[in-house]
């Protein structure tokens, strides 16, 4: 565990990938491949090119086990940038209720579906921070809420040093 003073801020996609309990990762390709059949090939096809592979090495396999691979690949460094923008897509289009609560609770301007109108803040108020957190884990399942905001602190190059120490000390907040 890091100290305040020590608190590493930049965690990145692959390190979440790492990191996540695999049921998170199955639900979230699940509703990719259900709702946007197109990005869920193009990953497909993408991550297996990354590797040398055909597209149907991984096509031909059962779903559960196309996600553990697909999983497994994302936890590698040169799948970082389309990990993040798998949960980017993920929590854009199919967790806006979380987006919005979080936008809300922290007073940030959205278009109503969870997208930022304006530039983020340079900082997050501790108050409130803290007591959204406390409202969507109290409507979401805790490890989505974690997830959800490890992705948002990836949205400066630094994140926020408060974010990123609730992350560690909270125990809701864990990823597994």
């Amino acid at each position: 565990m890091f100290t305040s003073s020590q608190v590493k801020q930049t965690v990145t996609a692959f390190e979440i990938y790492q990191k996540i309990d695999p049921s998170l990762i199955s639900e979230m390709f699940l509703w990719i491949r259900d709702n946007d059949r197109q990005l869920y090939k193009s990953t497909v096809a993408t991550l297996t090119a990354n590797r040398r592979l055909r597209p149907a090495f991984v096509e031909k396999k059962p779903v559960p086990e196309q996600i553990a691979w697909l999983h497994k690949t994302l936890k590698l460094r040169t799948s970082d940038t389309i990990g993040e923008h798998l949960f980017q897509v993920y929590f854009m289009k199919g967790q806006q209720d979380l987006l919005k609560g979080f936008c809300d609770g922290m007073g940030i301007k959205h278009d109503g579906e969870g997208s930022v109108e304006e530039a983020l803040p340079e900082t997050l108020d501790d108050a409130k921070l803290k007591a959204t957190i406390d409202t969507l884990v109290g409507s979401h399942e805790p490890k989505l809420v974690s997830l959800y905001l490890r992705v948002f602190n990836l949205q400066t190059a630094t994140g926020w040093t408060n974010l990123a120490e609730l992350l560690e000390s909270d125990a809701r907040l864990a990823l597994a």
